[in-house]
C-alpha cells in the first residue's frame, strides 16, 4: 500500500482525491490531511479515512479542532498546527505521495518540500511552478522525485507525450500543445457589460465544480494564463508553442500536435477525478468512478481562439513567462490580493487586470535565483497591488 498525504483536504480537489482513495482503498492508506479553516469536513474525513496525522493551519480553528476530537474514535490522532506543519506532514518517511491541492502561493513550501524529499508530488497547485519554476523542477530532479500533474489540461497533455515521458523532458516530436479553456462564464458576454459582472456570476462556473477563487481565475482567464507558464515549465516548451484553444464543452481536456502532422486529444466527462485517478494509478489505470462519456450525448464540439481583448489576464501571463525571472511570481501575487478583493467586493471584475498590470510595471524581470528571491518578490508584488487597490478606492 502506498502512503499518500492529501495538502487541502477540505478543497474540490481534496474531496475528489479521497473519493478515489476510497475506491482503492487496497492500494492506498491515507497518512495525513490538512485543511485551513474548514474543521467540519476534516474531522468528517478523519473520521471516515483515519489518518495518522491532521493539520490545520489556522491556529483558533486549529484549536477548536484538537477540542472537537475530544472522546471520538480519532482522539488519538497527531493534530498539528500551523502552516509549518504542511511541510512536515509531505514529507514524512510513510508518505509515498502527496496531493498538491492547497490554493495559491500558500501551497508552495509544502509541495516544494514533498519534492525536495523524492516524493510522488500529484500537483494540484498550479501556483507552485509558477512561482517557483526551474527551482521546483531542479527539486524534482536532483531528489528523483515523480511529478504528475493534475490539472484536467496537464494531465491530458501528459496522457498525449511520448511513451515513458517524464514532466520537465524534452519532446522533440512534440512541436505544439493545444491548450484548452472552456471559456468561463463570460465567454459570450459583450466585453462592455463585464464591468457590471457580480461576485456570484464569476464563481458560477459553466462547467466545473470548483472553489471561488479559482472560479474567478477561470472567469478571467488567468487560469489558463498560469496554466500556460505551467505547461512552458511541465513540458520544456516556449509560449509561442502554445495556443489556447476555446472549448466550451470542455470533453477535449487538451491536445499535443505532433511534427508528422498527428494531433492527439485526450477526451472525458468534466470531472477532476478522472486526472486524479490517472496520476495516483500512473503507469497503471484503475477506475476513477466517472461514467463512461456518451460521445453521442455530445453531438458536437466547438473550438475558436483566445481573444486577449475580452481576456486581458491571458495577455499578461503570457508577458509575464515571456519576461521570465520573477514576472510569474509578481503575476500571481498580484492577481491574488486583485481576486481576493474582488470577491470582498472592493473592486470591480474588471479592475483586476489593471491592477496586475499597474503592479507588474513596478517590477523588472530580475532573475528568480533563489527561494528567498522568489518570496521577498512575492511578498513585494502583494504590497504593491494593495497599494494599487487603495489608490483604486480613493
Amino acid at each position: 500500500m502506498k502512503g499518500i498525504c492529501v495538502l487541502g483536504a477540505t478543497g474540490s480537489i481534496g474531496v475528489s482525491t479521497l473519493d478515489v482513495v476510497k475506491r482503492h482503498a487496497d492500494l492506498y492508506k491515507v497518512i495525513a490531511l490538512t485543511a485551513n479553516t474548514n474543521i467540519d469536513t476534516l474531522f468528517e474525513q478523519c473520521i471516515e479515512f483515519k489518518p495518522e496525522v491532521a493539520v490545520v493551519v489556522n491556529e483558533q480553528k486549529g484549536a477548536e479542532f484538537k477540542e472537537k476530537i475530544k472522546g471520538t474514535a480519532i482522539a488519538s490522532m497527531s493534530v498539528l498546527i500551523g502552516a509549518e506543519a504542511l511541510v512536515e506532514v509531505a514529507t514524512l518517511t510513510n508518505v509515498d505521495s502527496v496531493m498538491a491541492a492547497i490554493v495559491g502561493a500558500a501551497g508552495l513550501l509544502s509541495a516544494l518540500a514533498a519534492a525536495k524529499a523524492g516524493k510522488t508530488v500529484l500537483l494540484a497547485n498550479k501556483e507552485s511552478l509558477v512561482m517557483s519554476g526551474d527551482i521546483f523542477m531542479q527539486a524534482i530532479k536532483e531528489s528523483d522525485a515523480k511529478l504528475l500533474p493534475i490539472d484536467s489540461e496537464h494531465n491530458a497533455i501528459f496522457q498525449c507525450m511520448p511513451a515513458g515521458y517524464v514532466a520537465g523532458q524534452d519532446a522533440p516530436e512534440a512541436r505544439r500543445i493545444l491548450l484548452t479553456a472552456s471559456g468561463g462564464p463570460f465567454r459570450t458576454t459583450p466585453v462592455e457589460e463585464l464591468h457590471n459582472v457580480t461576485v456570484d456570476q464569476a464563481v458560477a462556473h459553466p462547467k466545473w465544480s470548483m472553489g471561488r477563487k479559482i472560479s474567478v481565475d477561470s472567469a478571467t482567464m488567468m487560469n489558463k494564463g498560469l496554466e500556460l507558464i505551467e505547461a512552458c515549465l511541465l513540458f520544456n516548451m516556449q509560449p509561442e508553442q502554445i495556443q489556447v484553444v476555446i472549448h466550451p464543452q470542455s470533453i477535449i481536456h487538451s491536445m499535443v500536435d505532433y511534427v508528422d502532422g498527428s494531433v492527439l486529444a485526450q477526451m472525458g466527462n468534466p470531472d477532476m477525478r478522472i486526472p486524479i485517478a490517472h496520476a495516483m494509478a500512473w503507469p497503471e489505470r484503475f477506475d476513477s468512478g466517472v461514467a463512461p462519456l456518451d460521445i453521442f450525448a455530445v453531438k458536437h464540439m466547438d473550438f475558436e481562439p483566445a481573444s486577449l481583448e475580452r481576456f486581458p489576464c491571458l495577455r499578461l501571463a503570457i508577458e509575464a513567462i515571456k519576461a521570465g525571472g520573477i514576472m510569474p511570481t509578481v503575476l500571481n501575487a498580484a492577481n491574488e490580493i486583485a481576486v481576493e478583493a474582488f470577491l470582498d467586493e472592493k473592486i470591480r471584475f474588471t479592475d483586476i487586470p489593471v491592477i496586475i498590470e499597474k503592479s507588474m510595471a513596478e517590477f523588472s524581470a530580475t532573475e528568480a535565483d533563489s527561494l528567498e528571491h522568489i518570496l521577498d518578490a512575492d511578498k513585494q508584488a502583494r504590497e504593491q497591488a494593495h497599494s494599487m487597490i487603495k489608490t483604486l478606492l480613493a
